[in-house]
This record gives C-alpha cells, sequence and structure tokens, in this order.
C-alpha cells in the first residue's frame, strides 16, 4: 500500500458517521494524512416515474443539497476537534458512483466507511453500499462496523 495521505470518508450523519469519522481522525493523526468527508445526497432521477412531488425534483434536490451542506457544517464541528486537515463536499448522484468518482477525482489513498448507517435502514441503504464500494472503489476500503 502506497503512502496515505488522503482519506475520503462518507458519512449519513448518524451517530455511526459520527464513531467512523473519528476513527478516520485517529488514523488520518497517524499517517499526516488529510480528511476529505463526503454526503452524497441520493438522486430522485429513478424515482420521478413514482411520484408527483409539490416541487419539480430538481427544486427538491437543490434545498436537499443546501440542507445537506448546513447539517455537514454541524456535524464536523461536533465530530471532529480541529485534529487534522479535512475538506468536506456534498454530492449528489447514485451514492456509490459519487463516492468513487470522488475517490478517484481527490486521489484519496484510503476510504474509511461504515458497514452500518441509520438503525432500522441499516442493511438497506449502508450495508449494501459499503458492499459495493469494497468491490468497485479505486482504492483500498477499510469498513468500520460502529456497533463492535
Amino acid at each position: 500500500m502506497n503512502e496515505i495521505k488522503k482519506i475520503l470518508v462518507p458519512v449519513d450523519f448518524s451517530e455511526n458517521s459520527q464513531k467512523i469519522l473519528r476513527t478516520a481522525v485517529d488514523f488520518a493523526a497517524r499517517f499526516k494524512a488529510e480528511v476529505a468527508i463526503v454526503f452524497v445526497v441520493q438522486s430522485f432521477d429513478d424515482y420521478s416515474g413514482f411520484f408527483v412531488p409539490h416541487m419539480p425534483i430538481i427544486q427538491l434536490e437543490e434545498e436537499m443539497v443546501k440542507s445537506a451542506g448546513e447539517k455537514m457544517k454541524s456535524f464536523v464541528a461536533e465530530t471532529l476537534n480541529g485534529s487534522v486537515p479535512h475538506t468536506t463536499a456534498i454530492l449528489s448522484g447514485d451514492v456509490v458512483e459519487e463516492i468513487n468518482r470522488f475517490a478517484d477525482k481527490e486521489k484519496a489513498d484510503l476510504i474509511v466507511m461504515g458497514t452500518h448507517g441509520y438503525k432500522g435502514l441499516d442493511k438497506i441503504l449502508f450495508g449494501s453500499v459499503a458492499e459495493k464500494i469494497v468491490k468497485t472503489a479505486p482504492c483500498p476500503v477499510l469498513t468500520i462496523n460502529p456497533y463492535r
């Protein structure tokens, strides 16, 4: 494995994500690496046939990106103590594709992610996302079970 300079951490703003991010920050401190924290707003393109929302889908996604940006600020402020250099990004689209694209573009050396996100959505959302990332990522992936 090459030198670790940049660690990508996908988050969903859950308590589990806080644990994962803190673990990633410990790694980053050891390797003197930078942490890139990303949240992906799931694209609604897939669902546009199922329902007719009160606002256009594009507008809905823009609102979600905006509110995710605000949530990211408070999430990072609560979770990090400023110990390592970090950047944040709000992406929008297919979760797996966007994480991989970002990892590739930013030349991430390692992705650190949880095997479980929000309770209840556990396996459905984050479990399957982690599994797909492990199989398709452009760099090594470290998965962490936040319940252990």
